[in-house]
């Protein structure tokens, strides 16, 4: 009797023991992928989050990962680092494009040469990648930065925006669902005097920052849908004699923009987990390179720890909703 319980109990041990071997590798993921992430820059701060997000999530699917990049967001700066990828024979890229079509054709010489293509973050056009993974609903995040900036200035007054570069494809999308938001009744009395460009350079957006102020001496809110604007835009205003009179809003990260909310100079911002977002890159991209999904829309993947994801229009994923950050719930974030 014991030998045959023995014999029973043998291969559900196993089995047991397989599920466990292999809990936290996605099923169907091939071993060793070979997974590059192009940010739009090497030493942007959001982008070393997200790209960090995404080396985990490769860590996890035992995968072998790589950063590259320009340190310059260039609209074409990127392509010398696509050319040498495609040379490299790897898996997939996973990329924050700094121009929606300057890169499309090298990404296509790279698709043509085997290697699946992810845009994460900063889309490309559609032709230029199998998958977009967006933050969130574009239309929400651009809608939601006005009514945020209508609320802190009381729903009146000159508002500016201080946008990445004149090309960058997230900015641009937002800019135009802030535009449309406005033209809405209850923004009557909100006027959009300026659209700026501080090309993600901290420097030349603390400089744009103070030329806002000197050529609009009313305005009441600058809104800068990019975490090096929003920094560089409270840097400056927090010496201003502007500082609480002035709000600086936007799309920050919490421990960039901690200080500047306990000290008064920003009162309240919103972003999504950056981490999670270069995470769900990762899990796309290694599917899309296992041949478990192609990219078309319905397509269902296992994203570690995120959950499954379903492919929607036109290839794209969407992270989730964007958090509203303030003084009553910015401790509770590290990142």
């Amino acid at each position: 009797m014991l030998r045959n319980v023995r014999a029973i109990a043998m291969p559900a041990l196993c089995a047991a023991l397989l599920a466990i071997s292999s809990a936290g590798h996605a099923a169907g993921l091939k071993d060793g992928l070979k997974i590059a992430f192009l940010p739009k820059q090497i030493n942007n701060p959001y982008e070393v989050i997200a790209d960090n997000g995404g080396l985990e999530a490769i860590k996890e699917f035992k995968g072998d990962g790589k950063v590259v990049g320009p340190s310059d967001a260039g609209a074409s700066s990127q392509v010398q680092y696509i050319n040498t990828l495609i040379t490299q024979h790897v898996d997939a890229i996973v990329i924050a494009a700094n121009d929606a079509n300057a890169v499309v054709p090298y990404l296509q010489k790279a698709h043509a040469a085997g290697i699946k293509v992810v845009t994460f973050d900063s889309d490309t056009a559609p032709a230029g990648r199998q998958i977009f993974v967006n933050q969130a609903v574009s239309e929400d995040i651009g809608r939601g930065q006005i009514q945020l900036t209508s609320k802190l200035i009381g729903g009146e007054g000159e508002i500016a925006v201080l946008s990445a570069t004149p090309n960058a494809t997230n900015q641009n999308t937002w800019i135009k669902y802030m535009q449309d938001e406005l033209k809405k009744p209850e923004y009557a009395k909100i006027k959009l005097v300026k659209v700026a460009y501080g090309n993600d350079d901290d420097q030349k957006s603390f400089v744009e920052t103070q030329g806002l102020l000197q050529a609009y001496p009313n305005l009441k809110a600058i809104i800068a849908p990019t975490t090096v604007g929003i920094a560089a835009a409270a840097r400056y205003l927090s010496t201003s004699p502007k500082k609480g009179q002035l709000v600086v809003t936007g799309l920050g990260t919490p421990n960039q923009m901690r200080a500047f909310v306990k000290n008064g100079t920003v009162k309240a911002f919103q972003l999504w987990d950056p981490s999670a977002l270069g995470y769900l890159a990762a899990y796309a991209a290694a599917n899309l390179a296992s041949g478990t999904i192609t990219g078309k829309e319905g397509d269902s993947f296992d994203a570690g720890k995120l959950g499954k994801r379903t492919v929607g229009k036109d290839g794209e994923v969407v992270l989730g909703p964007p958090t509203t950050f303030d003084s009553s719930n910015i401790d509770n974030f590290n990142f």
